[in-house]
């Protein structure tokens, strides 16, 4: 074996474990046996407010809108360990906190520009939290009917595999 195969199974192995938790939550099945933390109505508003900073609406509907806080809020508490969850939900407070310091409110009360200052301050101080947040945002969102067959281009029966294609200005990316 030479240094490059060991180099790609390497991250092969570790991609698989990172992904392991996204899957499950996307397959709908329940890694964690453990009764999990239940978000509380801010942790809710907290996470659909930071999914729509995330994936806003445009021409298509934003993270909020295809229920991504939703499939947030199941893998966390269904595929994440207690201390997990726990990191998970500590780094959504401080985001909320480190909003009062700097605005004097809440996250869920801030204007728009606000909102993108706090995400933006999040990718630096908060990172953990936020590369997670947007890892099971862009999951949620895409897994989602709404991200699927709006955001992306849906074919129900799909034809002849065609893998070497070349895409059309402002055609949409092919869901999964």
């Amino acid at each position: 074996m030479n240094r490059r195969e060991l180099i790609q199974r390497v991250t092969f192995m570790l991609g698989g474990v990172m992904a392991a938790p996204l899957m499950a939550g996307a397959m709908g099945e329940v890694l964690n046996s453990e009764p999990g933390l239940v978000a509380d109505d801010l942790q809710e508003k907290l996470l659909a407010e930071v999914a729509d900073i995330i994936i806003p609406a445009t021409s298509t509907p934003g993270a909020k809108e295809a229920g991504a806080h939703n499939f947030i809020i199941r893998v966390v508490r269904d595929c994440f360990t207690k201390d997990e969850q726990k990191k998970f939900y500590d780094g959504l407070a401080k985001l909320n906190d480190d909003s009062k310091s700097k605005f004097g409110k809440g996250f869920v009360d801030l204007t728009l520009p606000q909102k993108n200052e706090m995400i933006e301050d999040a990718t630096v101080y908060n990172k953990d939290f936020f590369r997670e947040m947007k890892n099971l945002t862009i999951t949620g969102y895409f897994t989602s009917e709404i991200g699927a067959t709006q955001a992306l281009a849906y074919d129900p029966i799909p034809g002849k595999f065609d893998g070497c294609t070349t895409l059309e200005k402002g055609q949409k990316a092919w869901a999964l």
